[in-house]
């Protein structure tokens, strides 16, 4: 494996939903209020990060019982920051692709482009149902979605947009203005054949849930080789899910851990296990998102401990760099105390990272 020579980026969690990263009932001091998370930006933008990635729900749920809309959230932000990229989640179904194309393009015009879209074609069926929305079988989702960057791109880019798709129309619509350029990136998940030909396809970021060296470079190259089979002319780039837990001593981490793990809340846990695993089953190799999953995977809900980011600060920046190795161009973080643990980890992980990538790291291996 070989690293990427361009510096490897950071996002976070934006906690604009109540109840924290992971379902447990350990202390997380993390709040889900505007005043919280305007802090929380300004201090990830000093820190070194790069984005931050806004979440999108409807219903409540699996402890988030509260839920701030994502892409105003997002804009007020991008409004409290000056360098900070946010990605606002947007859900094909309740949006249509013009009206996300003109939210977008006007938070583009008022942020100096900083605005990125990620797009979520949908696990929940429940959440669908109660907002009067059709529930599509999952490869159709993905259909849909792709349909919906397509259009965005084109809105975007051409003065005169027409569609005749399966999922939206468009008759010679040319929106103005246009956002800034560079244009809003695209963001998308999942780990299914559908999700990794979408991404192969027409995403400008591809995000996967947690997961080892190993596991990750497999979806990378797949995702390399339908490039080259689609013709597509530029390089989707990964993002990895993580949760953060960075310690003094690889003790303090890891007993932070079993904690987090000894506290679960078993039905929240259960419920979230049963709802996304018919998700990921649900795809014809049944290879979606959180198929395999484990109850312990499952306590963070994006399989956040399999990327082993728990340690000292130097095994967590080793780690990096096997991640890095194996294709990952973006570390999606998780944290339990966000603001304490963005400015630690900031101050303390990612300079040592970035020692690592001046060396390009060719002895380093992760800490066990």
């Amino acid at each position: 494996m070989t690293t990427n020579s361009n510096p490897i980026k950071f996002a976070y969690w934006v906690p604009n939903v109540s109840g924290g990263l992971v379902i447990s009932s350990i202390e997380q001091r993390t709040s889900w209020d505007i005043d919280y998370n305007r802090k929380l930006a300004q201090i990830a933008e000093k820190a070194g990060f790069d984005y931050a990635l806004s979440q999108i729900r409807f219903t409540a749920g699996y402890g988030a019982d509260k839920q701030h809309e994502s892409v105003s959230f997002s804009h007020a932000l991008l409004a409290a920051t000056e360098k900070l990229n946010v990605i606002a989640a947007i859900l094909p179904g309740p949006w249509n692709p013009a009206l996300a194309a003109k939210q977008i393009a006007t938070i583009s015009q008022l942020t100096n482009a900083r605005v990125a879209v990620n797009i979520v074609s949908g696990w929940f069926r429940g959440e669908f149902h109660a907002i009067g929305e059709p529930w599509l079988d999952h490869d159709e989702r993905y259909r849909r979605s792709e349909e919906f960057i397509n259009a965005l791109r084109g809105i975007w880019s051409q003065e005169s947009y027409t569609l005749g798709g399966d999922f939206y129309r468009f008759r010679h619509y040319s929106l103005k203005p246009k956002p800034l350029d560079p244009l809003p990136e695209i963001f998308q998940g999942g780990s299914s054949r559908a999700a990794r030909d979408m991404a192969a396809r027409v995403s400008d970021w591809y995000f996967t849930n947690g997961n080892t060296p190993d596991g990750l470079k497999a979806q990378v190259d797949d995702i390399k080789a339908k490039e080259k089979a689609f013709g597509k002319s530029w390089r989707t780039k990964i993002g990895i899910n993580a949760f953060g837990i960075v310690r003094q001593t690889e003790k303090e981490a890891k007993d932070v851990l079993q904690e987090i793990l000894d506290k679960a809340i078993p039905e929240a846990v259960g419920g979230f296990h049963h709802e996304v695993q018919n998700a990921g089953n649900a795809s014809p190799e049944r290879e979606g998102n959180w198929a395999k999953s484990t109850f312990q995977d499952l306590v963070q809900y994006n399989d956040g401990f399999r990327s082993n980011l728990i340690g000292t600060p130097q095994q967590v920046a080793e780690r990096i760099i096997e991640l890095k190795r194996a294709g990952a161009d973006l570390i999606l973080l998780g944290f339990l105390h966000f603001q304490e643990e963005v400015e630690y980890f900031g101050k303390h992980v990612i300079p040592l990272v970035r020692e690592l990538e001046a060396q390009n790291a060719p002895h380093v291996q992760a800490a066990e």
